[in-house]
């Protein structure tokens, strides 16, 4: 009869500490020589290794010749930056919700353990009892739900179960046959965020070498980029807010006023399209979007209300006209991101700065046409520079690991904010306009 009772003890820890799968086994003593099973494993995990450095090193080289093979063809390369960096985009918004789903499973979890635990001896009653009403004692049991709940089914079908502890038997199998069913619903969701993350991490990699293809072609145009871009940062130094710094770039530096002059120039001239066919419909202009090789905005900015993406996947944690949290009103929005969050551009325009910028950390401004002007900051990393045209969707910056913003823009300094304003005439506006309802509506340039 000890051997039953002490299967009933092992039971009972199942509804409390055991349920919880609590890693608290004593280590192995350490011996001073290694196993043959031990060996066996390290070499294993070494060429594991050593097959997955050459696919990596197969991958890059696909890369590579992939991007060669697009040459100087920019449309194709637009075309692969823009979808890349959606990519990238959508699977960091899966991981986001894989992520709220597992904290709430692992929530529920807990809780089911607490109230199975709080119930032990409740459990340890009902089980001893069915393993007395029964003609055989159930199969020895081993500590894990799964066997708890298959000891319960195994005494409720030998028949012999009086009917006050049915019910109660019934009730106690609904609970573990619940929490079994969630564990696995856990370890698909584990596994499914894992491969997620392989598949954000093989499209970064692809993005980075997109990039720097662009970049460099853009390079190999403006001979001169390294020093406009020390100028910028001068200039910038000598101005004390957003408004003179895109007089200051627009005015005295070359890239950034000839990007000036191209936009002024398409704005004219989708003013004079406009003019010329009055009744054209605002529904044309995503259709616009689809062309990669443009060199000007698709539509006016004034036009591509209800059409913009943001351009960080985040959550809004200061809106438009708000309190700034030290007694002024805030110009733009602010978006809490995830570390490393890839950044695309809103709109299509030319980049007229690119840089540190007082408290807003590393400043993107683009002249979108027509006297609007965009203004992206508290990113880690710009990766476009001054005087390049960049097309909605585009990628253009990385965020970091925490703040890089002052504190009038973030709420939080270990979390990473992306500040975004946009202005007409010089003066800041309400981007909610702006912004697409929903998915469906965005463009990607």
């Amino acid at each position: 009869m000890r051997a039953p009772i002490l299967n009933l003890l092992l039971i009972a820890n199942v509804a409390g500490a055991s349920l919880a799968q609590a890693q608290t086994a004593t280590p192995a003593p350490q011996t001073a020589a290694v196993s043959p099973d031990a060996i066996k494993q390290r070499e294993q995990e070494l060429e594991a290794a050593r097959a997955r450095q050459k696919s990596a090193e197969e991958a890059q080289a696909k890369l590579k010749a992939e991007i060669t093979a697009l040459g100087q063809d920019r449309t194709q390369l637009n075309q692969q930056l823009i979808e890349t960096a959606a990519n990238v985009r959508t699977v960091e918004t899966k991981i986001d919700e894989a992520e709220a789903r597992l904290r709430a499973l692992n929530d529920r979890e807990q809780q089911m353990r607490i109230s199975l635990d709080s119930r032990r001896s409740d459990i340890v009653e009902v089980l001893a009892a069915l393993q007395r009403a029964g003609r055989r004692a159930p199969p020895a049991l081993l500590v894990r739900p799964e066997d708890a709940l298959q000891s319960l089914r195994t005494a409720m079908l030998l028949g012999a179960v009086v009917p006050e502890l049915r019910g109660r038997a019934e009730k106690i199998a609904g609970e573990l046959g619940e929490l079994v069913a969630l564990r696995k619903t856990i370890a698909t969701e584990r596994d499914q965020l894992a491969a997620d993350r392989d598949k954000v991490r093989n499209d970064q990699t692809r993005l980075t070498a997109l990039v720097d293809e662009r970049q460099r072609q853009q390079a190999a145009r403006e001979k001169d980029l390294d020093a406009e871009n020390a100028r910028a940062i001068a200039l910038s130094r000598q101005v004390g807010d957003l408004q003179g710094l895109i007089a200051k770039m627009e005015q005295d530096l070359q890239s950034a006023a000839r990007a000036a002059e191209k936009a002024a120039e398409a704005a004219r001239q989708a003013e004079a399209k406009a003019a010329a066919s009055a009744n054209t419909s605002a529904k044309s202009g995503p259709a616009a979007f689809k062309d990669r090789s443009r060199t000007t905005p698709a539509i006016a900015f004034a036009s591509a209300k209800g059409l913009l993406p943001l351009p960080v996947n985040g959550n809004k944690i200061r809106d438009f006209g708000g309190s700034d949290g030290v007694g002024g009103v805030q110009k733009g929005i602010s978006l809490a991101t995830r570390p490393g969050s890839q950044v695309t551009t809103p709109c299509d325009g030319w980049v007229v700065y690119a840089g540190p910028f007082r408290s807003y950390g590393q400043l993107l401004i683009l002249n979108a046409g027509g006297g609007y002007h965009v203004l992206i900051a508290g990113m880690e990393r710009i990766s476009v520079n001054i005087g390049q045209f960049v097309l909605t969707g585009e990628p253009v910056a990385t965020m970091g690991s925490t703040s890089q913003v002052a504190s009038i823009l973030a709420t939080n300094a270990s979390q990473p904010v992306l500040y975004v304003e946009f202005r007409k005439d010089g003066t800041p506006i309400d981007p909610g306009p702006w912004w697409a309802a929903n998915e469906g509506e965005k463009v990607r340039g």
